[in-house]
């Protein structure tokens, strides 16, 4: 056995994303402790700007010690109980794991579907509610990685509140990324990923919750069904200000590679990173179209970092990846679900979203096809 040496690799897929150097250099610096004084005054600072890229002032704003499955664990488990009836939207794969939270948790899952690589119908969801006076809970995808496409989060929160129903958002993708605003458009709970539009490397997950999620959490009939996820718990050694807590033992390199992160994301201004994710994409989508490929979701519910395009005909979907893996070392994303086969995923996230990459992207594949 010897040291592991990966290949280089330009990640153009669906995640995770290429980790800018900045990151990983902040990574290797010397491990202290989780406790100490200097960590703590990290924590602090990543908690603030987290409070600023996702655009709120929620208190309850924190990385989870985990990757963006555990971040939908958080949320659900803290205020989902047995019992409680939760409107879920199926858009695509992430809206069926929302689902499977639910049901074992207890809840009832009332599903509003929609065709994979459409948004959320709001007409849909409004007749669940309409169906489903005592639903206490909605939860949708709002950046669906499945298919690349997003979902009105501003609408689809309204009407959940018009119904006396807090929010669950799945931002995974969409944070840093796409205008994403939780305090203006009122989202009650999200939860997101570092490995996509932040440029870090997996396994933490942002959350934040507001202070109706709150109420619901501090209301709650039973105690929440998981230890490391209960945020009674783990607040008391994320509280900013106060005496920390032993919880667990953070990944302390991992967090620093976060904080690098936010603070890039600072110095180039949240509403700057969305542009340039949308100019890289219109560059992607022009050259594409140029090609002949087309893509599966509509014009104006596409994402622009996670692009979903429809494989042309007489193409070998797992040859051209494996090709472009080889001999370009360049990483594309299979479908899934429904589309496996039929669509390939192209990430432009974070780092990975830059005009370099995207001529790279398009001439390895022009190459690639005309073989």
């Amino acid at each position: 056995m010897q040291s592991f040496n990966p290949p280089v690799r330009t990640l153009m897929g669906p995640g995770p994303a290429d980790v800018h150097p900045r990151i990983l250099s902040a990574m290797a610096r010397p491990t202290i402790g989780h406790l100490d004084p200097a960590f703590v005054g990290m924590m602090d600072e990543t908690k603030g700007a987290l409070k600023i890229i996702f655009k709120t002032e929620n208190e309850l704003t924190m990385p989870v010690s985990a990757p963006g499955s555990a971040g939908m664990e958080t949320c659900f488990s803290n205020l989902v109980e047995s019992g409680d009836k939760v409107i879920v939207c199926i858009n695509g794969v992430f809206g069926m794991r929302m689902k499977e939270n639910v049901t074992r948790l207890g809840g009832e899952a009332i599903i509003v579907e929609d065709n994979w690589g459409d948004a959320v119908s709001a007409d849909k969801l409004e007749q669940a509610l309409k169906n489903n006076p005592d639903a206490s809970i909605v939860a949708f995808v709002h950046a669906e990685t499945s298919t690349g496409a997003q979902s009105d989060a501003k609408i689809l929160c309204k009407l959940a509140h018009q119904y006396d129903c807090i929010t669950i958002v799945d931002a995974v993708t969409s944070l840093g990324g796409t205008e994403l605003r939780v305090d203006e458009w009122e989202i009650d709970a999200i939860y997101s990923g570092t490995q996509k539009c932040l440029s870090a490397m997996p396994g933490i997950s942002p959350i934040s919750f507001s202070e109706r999620a709150i109420k619901k959490l501090s209301t709650r009939k039973t105690p929440i069904s998981s230890w490391f996820l209960d945020l009674n718990l783990v607040m008391g050694y994320w509280s900013e200000g106060a005496k920390r807590t032993y919880h667990h033992t953070a990944p302390v390199n991992t967090l620093y590679g976060l904080h690098e992160s936010l603070v890039m994301i600072l110095e180039e201004g949240v509403e700057n990173s969305w542009v340039r994710h949308q100019k890289n994409h219109e560059l992607l989508r022009d050259g594409l179209e140029a090609m002949g490929i087309n893509f599966l979701v509509k014009k104006e519910d596409r994402l622009p970092q996670l692009n979903s395009v429809l494989i042309p005909d007489g193409a070998d979907d797992a040859q051209v990846r494996s090709t472009l893996l080889n001999d370009y070392n360049l990483e594309i994303g299979a479908g899934l679900g429904v589309y496996a086969g039929k669509v390939w995923r192209i990430g432009l996230m974070g780092y990975a979203s830059r005009k370099e990459n995207v001529t790279l992207c398009l001439s390895a594949l022009k190459e690639t096809l005309g073989k």
